[in-house]
């Protein structure tokens, strides 16, 4: 009893005191403030400034905007952002659509550029004589002929023509373009010409043929444009025999008269060649009974005494160069009074790299209208916009792409050491039998090259601008003969020339220019013959070159080794953009005119030259 009171009383005293306590001390709970999150914070924040009003509007507008285009559209999406009403086919169209929008914007943007960097290289004078120029002469029609095609082709439907160049891939641009003749006899040629052609095995006309030589009979200014050995040579040397036959028949040509049609080549082989084309088919007519033509070879290294006598007599026919052709125009040697008629072969290489100025000079001789014709294997864009401004009404006949290599050539690429090139040389030589046709850059490589194939007991020969006009006229005689079994040369025997049986082409390096390496394995494969042409390449050769050979390869379907296929371009997808392939500047496939480097090379040349001007008409002023 005691200890309950006790217990009790202590229980009473200890709160008693714990009440006084909570009573005096001041209580720690009354001050404390519960936690709120950041969130509700900001979000009290927002209220005070006034900005939340305005903030959920947006939420709730963008909400609603949000749940109106699903709505439209019948499609959700997951949280992992993936349309659950649309299926997985659609959704790749639909992304497949968005990507396309956006590279034909890139292209766009790409075009645009390409445009103005073409604009500012593209030659704002045209390509015409200099008195033209002066006078503002321009002729608004095409010469007329006494040609036309037989009346049963014109009566046939345009549907007809177009059938035909279809199917031999005859591509043409222009007004009022003459219809395809698929025969020799329909194009009214005399029986002598169809004899000389059958004697040469040709007994019906190529592609460029069919619809280059109607277009050239009947008067019309030409761009001609096919692969190497397709018989372009033939579209500008039969109408011009026929054109001066007409003449010479209806008023005999006196002495000191003509030419009445000019070739201009740009090399001295390449004329020789031409030249003795047009003797050979002169002389078919002359032996069915036609009055004979006067045919002149006007090349350097020969003598002008020798060509002055012939031109005494009166000329029919000139082939010239353009150095020894502005020579003699320049001394009053020769005159183009008469002259109605003007090829450039080769054109792309004449006008090309700042030959514009001479090409005006020589169109300045000309005292009348003349017909134009202009021919090439590689002939980019933009030489066909330039040369177009000579032209009056001109038709662009054009088979097979710009540049591209013959489909008859097997082109086989081989990487070889730069020290090894000469031992491997004799290896690849064995691939065919002869005659073998061997190409170097330099002089000097194509000396040792033909030292080394004598030491090997190899009959062989060499050309190349070095050497005087005689030695190179009897080793390219003694090459096409057979008595030499290699001919070595530098490019100056890779444009047009025309070599029988050519079984093998052999690139010793690389050249600088692709549209040279398409020269060259075009002396092979020649008239829907097969050939192979086997070039070496090393870590020397330029970079941009090798892929142009690397897309060249892959058009032509040829085998791409390795090492090329390795190779890509910073550009690759622009590399076709609609029509035009590659560079419009060059040709080439492996680049885009953005990245051209015989344009930089080209703008180089053109900026050190300026300096120099600046700095000679500055010291000459201080003189």
């Amino acid at each position: 009893m005691s200890e309950r009171k006790r217990e009790s009383s202590s229980q009473s005293k200890y709160s008693s005191k714990r009440s006084k306590y909570e009573q005096d001390s001041p209580s720690e709970e009354s001050d404390y403030e519960p936690y709120i999150p950041l969130k509700e914070r900001r979000k009290q924040k927002l209220q005070k400034l006034g900005r939340l009003g305005a903030v959920l509007q947006e939420k709730k507008a963008a909400d609603k905007y949000k749940s109106s285009t699903d709505v439209e559209s019948d499609e959700c999406e997951d949280d992992f952002g993936r349309k659950n009403n649309v299926s997985l086919l659609d959704q790749h169209n639909e992304l497949k659509k968005k990507a396309e929008a956006r590279k034909e914007s890139a292209l766009e943007k790409q075009l645009k550029e390409e445009e103005k960097i073409l604009e500012s290289v593209a030659e704002k004078r045209a390509l015409m004589g200099v008195a033209e120029l002066a006078r503002g002469i321009q002729y608004q029609q095409p010469i007329k002929t006494g040609w036309k095609p037989p009346r049963y082709i014109l009566a046939m439907t345009e549907k007809r023509h177009e059938r035909v160049r279809k199917k031999y891939r005859i591509l043409v641009e222009g007004e009022d373009i003459i219809p395809p003749i698929k025969t020799f006899r329909e194009m009214k040629f005399p029986k002598g010409i169809i004899k000389g052609l059958k004697k040469k095995g040709i007994t019906k006309p190529t592609p460029i043929q069919m619809q280059g030589l109607p277009a050239v009979l009947s008067g019309r200014d030409m761009i001609g444009i096919a692969f190497t050995g397709s018989g372009k040579t033939l579209v500008f040397v039969l109408p011009i025999i026929m054109f001066s036959m007409e003449q010479e028949v209806k008023l005999p040509f006196i002495q000191e008269e003509g030419p009445y049609g000019l070739i201009i080549c740009p090399s001295r082989e390449l004329a020789k060649q031409t030249y003795e084309i047009l003797c050979y088919y002169g002389q078919c007519l002359t032996k069915e009974g036609f009055p004979s033509l006067r045919c002149c070879l006007c090349i350097g290294g020969t003598p002008v005494r020798d060509q002055l006598d012939i031109i005494k007599k009166g000329v029919h026919l000139m082939v010239a160069t353009p150095g020894r052709l502005m020579d003699m125009l320049d001394k009053k040697m020769v005159n183009l009074k008469v002259c109605r008629y003007l090829c450039l072969d080769e054109a792309d290489r004449m006008i090309d790299m700042g030959f514009e100025e001479d090409v005006r000079t020589i169109f300045s001789y000309f005292k009348g209208q003349r017909q134009t014709l202009l021919f090439s294997a590689t002939m980019p864009k933009k030489i066909q916009n330039f040369a177009r401004s000579a032209l009056v009404k001109p038709v662009t006949v054009n088979v097979g792409r710009a540049g591209a290599a013959s489909a008859d050539v097997i082109q086989e690429v081989e990487y070889v050491k730069q020290e090894a090139k000469i031992v491997h040389l004799l290896d690849t030589l064995t691939k065919t039998p002869p005659p073998v046709l061997i190409f170097a850059e330099k002089k000097q490589d194509v000396d040792a090259i033909h030292e080394y194939l004598l030491l090997k007991n190899v009959e062989a020969v060499a050309i190349h601008g070095g050497k005087d006009q005689e030695e190179r006229s009897r080793a390219v005689e003694a090459f096409r003969k057979g008595e030499k079994d290699v001919l070595v040369a530098t490019d100056v025997a890779s444009k047009g020339l025309d070599f029988e049986n050519i079984q093998h082409v052999i690139n010793y390096d690389m050249p600088e220019d692709i549209e040279n390496y398409v020269h060259r394995i075009g002396r092979t494969g020649r008239s829907g013959k097969k050939g192979i042409a086997t070039t070496f390449i090393n870590k020397a050769c330029d970079e941009s070159v090798l892929l142009d050979m690397k897309h060249l390869l892959m058009e032509a379907k040829q085998k791409v080794p390795p090492f090329l296929a390795a190779l890509q371009s910073e550009n690759e997808k622009y590399l076709d953009l609609g029509d035009e392939r590659g560079c419009s500047y060059c040709g080439g496939l492996g680049h885009r005119i953005t990245d051209c480097p015989k344009l930089e090379a080209m703008q180089n040349k053109q900026a050190s030259n300026i300096g120099r001007r600046d700095y000679l008409a500055n010291n000459s002023a201080d003189w």
